[in-house]
């Protein structure tokens, strides 16, 4: 079995990426924690995918008009070869926050524009990614404050804001979310006419003074003639804001929680990491790297293993960069794109601003089926060159009875902690096969399709839909 070191590196890299191989978990666990942590909130200089070698292969999706799920292919491809995950992770983290849909923008192009913008300002400060938020096009679009004015003022966007983006219902009134809306009335879209006057357009930000409401308003016992930013720093200044924010990242990377219509009447499961998050969050300034710092390094993140359910979007990228090959931008990266879909997650165009229920809310009859076959078919795929280092890593430790077998196996899956039934069950399984032996090409072929078989009964089990 794993070391504590290396099993405690899995929990990291599982939660702050999207898991991590045997080998990738060796070599962080010799440069430390803190210092893996450190790497993780500042990726400058590791790689990110390369954009524009995607759109090389696959021109289409520069601006996608495609069928339903298959718009986040270039973002899956992106998921699949960053190395810099925690950033990646932040993105999903903000898109389910902040959700946005391609079903009401039918502009994939602007949909992922936001995706970009989440990559450059996720883990920074959050006034500003609210700031940021507020000029987006596909927010504006999204949320009707393309039709905020002066004269007639729509709230939409204004009750979003305060609702479901930062305090939470029970933390203003009625009142406040018309004067929230009424210090927005201006910031729309501007459109850019193409060149040939035809097709897809682009979207760009503008702020029309002669229809921004110039009056008074009053806002949160704040009085003045504010606008959107000056909105914006007075909800950062409210602890409801920090709170919020906090159990949204307890829920994303530490353990699954009630969902958010029910935060105004139901307490987090652990008052006292909510607090510190809060404490971290108001002491930085609202600097997300820096709560994100505190979180990985806390017991409570370090004792939290397998306390999540992971997403649709967790399972296929995480399974996806465990079995390799998929570096290259391959034909067939849109039907993968559909995969987390068909699990209850279609990445750019959530079920509503709400986001998506997660949890056990993700798990039904038809997407757990979804989830065992997907990753089964994966880790059955032994030609596969992250399930070939599986099958290496084995051949070098020699001929494996079927306790070792096992245990090695659940360990180079990022180590895998199932319940004793479920290993009885798999040795069991190992025993009607014997030892594992390596000493001709016969056993070699051999014991290669039992591994794959091992992988893919260890994948159905319960324990490998928790992160």
């Amino acid at each position: 079995m794993a070391n504590d070191d290396i099993a405690l590196m899995a929990h990291l890299m599982r939660r702050a990426g999207f898991g991590a191989t045997q080998d990738e978990l060796e070599a962080l666990a010799a440069k430390g924690y803190e210092a893996t942590v450190e790497e993780l909130l500042n990726p400058q200089d590791q790689e990110t995918a390369d954009r524009l070698e995607f759109l090389r292969y696959h021109p289409g999706y520069w601006k996608p008009v495609t069928s339903p799920g298959m718009g986040s292919a270039g973002w899956l491809n992106h998921m699949v070869n960053t190395d810099r995950v925690l950033e990646e992770k932040m993105v999903l983290f903000w898109h389910h926050i902040f959700a946005t849909g391609q079903s009401k923008i039918d502009h994939f192009h602007e949909v992922i524009k936001q995706i970009d913008m989440f990559r450059e300002k996720g883990m920074g400060d959050y006034r500003e990614l609210l700031v940021e938020l507020a000029k987006n096009p596909a927010m504006i679009y999204w949320l009707d404050n393309c039709d905020n004015h002066a004269s007639a003022v729509n709230e939409n966007w204004g009750r979003e804001l305060l609702e479901l983006f930062s305090m939470g219902v029970g933390n203003y009134t009625e009142d406040d979310v018309r004067e929230c809306s009424r210090a927005f009335t201006g910031w729309t879209i501007s459109p850019m006419i193409p060149r040939g006057a035809s097709g897809r357009y682009d979207w760009g930000f503008e702020y029309r003074e002669e229809d921004h409401d110039h009056e008074e308003k009053t806002f949160l016992g704040h009085t003045g003639n504010f606008d959107g930013e000056d909105i914006i720093d007075i909800i950062c200044q409210q602890p409801a804001t920090a709170r919020f924010i906090a159990r949204h990242l307890y829920n994303f990377f530490v353990a699954d929680e009630p969902q958010v219509p029910a935060w105004s009447v139901t307490p987090p499961n652990d008052e006292e990491a909510i607090e510190t998050l809060v404490k971290a969050f108001t002491d930085s300034k609202y600097d997300m790297r820096s709560v994100l710092r505190v979180l990985f390094l806390s017991d409570f993140f370090k004792n939290a293993r397998f306390a999540k359910i992971k997403s649709p979007a967790e399972v296929v990228v995480g399974t996806l960069r465990m079995v390799g090959g998929y570096e290259f931008p391959a034909p067939g990266i849109g039907d993968l794109a559909k995969q987390y879909g068909y699990m209850g997650q279609e990445l750019l165009n959530p079920p509503s601003v709400e986001g998506w229920h997660t949890g056990a809310e993700w798990i039904n009859s038809g997407s757990l089926m979804k989830r065992i076959n997907f990753s089964a078919d994966m880790v059955g795929d032994t030609s596969r060159p992250g399930i070939q280092r599986i099958i290496q890593r084995l051949q070098a430790l020699g001929e494996l009875g079927p306790d070792e077998f096992v245990d090695n196996c659940l360990d180079l899956l990022g180590i895998l902690e199932v319940e004793e039934e479920n290993r009885r069950q798999l040795v069991e399984h190992a025993i009607e096969g014997g030892p594992l032996r390596w000493s001709t090409q016969q056993e070699e072929a051999a014991s290669a399709e039992r591994v794959g078989e091992m992988l893919q009964l260890a994948v159905s089990l319960r324990e490998y839909l928790y992160a």
